[in-house]
């Protein structure tokens, strides 16, 4: 079952944003642009997160807050205030994560998994089309059958996986891969692409992005 993500942003826009983002890693949101109107929500649905903006109309994000704390939803602060005060404010009233505006897409996502995963709440077995990857096991399976990845191709499967439908540069992968002290280039990125899209027949779906890098696409 997707995981369901309470939106909580009086700025239609980036809520818009934020949902589009979200709605493209196969997670399902509900939108709402007010502190008393989340409330509202929260007394009628469950949801595995909530995204809350801090300077909502009616209720802002502190006091809805204090209010949420008995239904242990986690809550990711969405704001633009940035002081240290604010900061430890929303903290020490039980958010999970505090992400200062504006943030990248890609940082909100890696966000969202960190806290769902330390919730418990993180799927442990992805599937894309027909490959199926268990995160526990670090295993790849094609119609029953095992697939044999080296660990970086593997890693580089699951940066695609988990940013689906999102390009990334070859620098990207490099830092997420490799890691930021490894001095070889991008050439190595290709050549991984190049096998895993043997390996596991996905020739269409990992898509070159001309001089930038690659996006997994459904």
């Amino acid at each position: 079952m997707n995981k369901k993500i309470l939106i909580v942003e009086d700025d239609v826009h980036i809520s818009k944003i934020i949902k589009m983002n979200l709605n493209l890693m196969n997670y399902a949101t509900t939108e709402v642009y007010d502190g008393l109107a989340a409330f509202e929500m929260l007394k009628r649905e469950k949801f595995d997160l909530i995204l809350l903006d801090v300077m909502i109309p009616h209720l802002d994000g502190f006091e809805l807050m204090e209010k949420i704390k008995p239904y242990g939803t986690p809550v990711i602060f969405l704001t633009a205030k940035n002081s240290v005060y604010d900061k430890v404010n929303g903290l020490k009233l039980g958010a999970d994560d505090y992400m200062v505006k504006p943030f990248e897409a890609i940082e909100l996502l890696a966000r969202i998994e960190t806290v769902l995963r330390r919730y418990g709440n993180e799927d442990r077995v992805v599937e894309f089309q027909h490959v199926q990857v268990d995160l526990d096991k670090r295993e790849v399976v094609i119609q029953g059958e095992p697939v044999e990845l080296t660990p970086k191709e593997y890693d580089l499967l699951v940066v695609l996986l988990k940013n689906k439908n999102i390009a990334l540069t070859r620098e990207q992968f490099l830092d997420k891969v490799w890691g930021g002290d490894y001095y070889g280039g991008t050439r190595t990125v290709d050549m991984h692409i190049k096998s895993l899209r043997k390996k596991l027949g996905l020739q269409e779906q990992i898509k070159t992005i001309y001089k930038i890098g690659y996006r997994l696409e459904d």
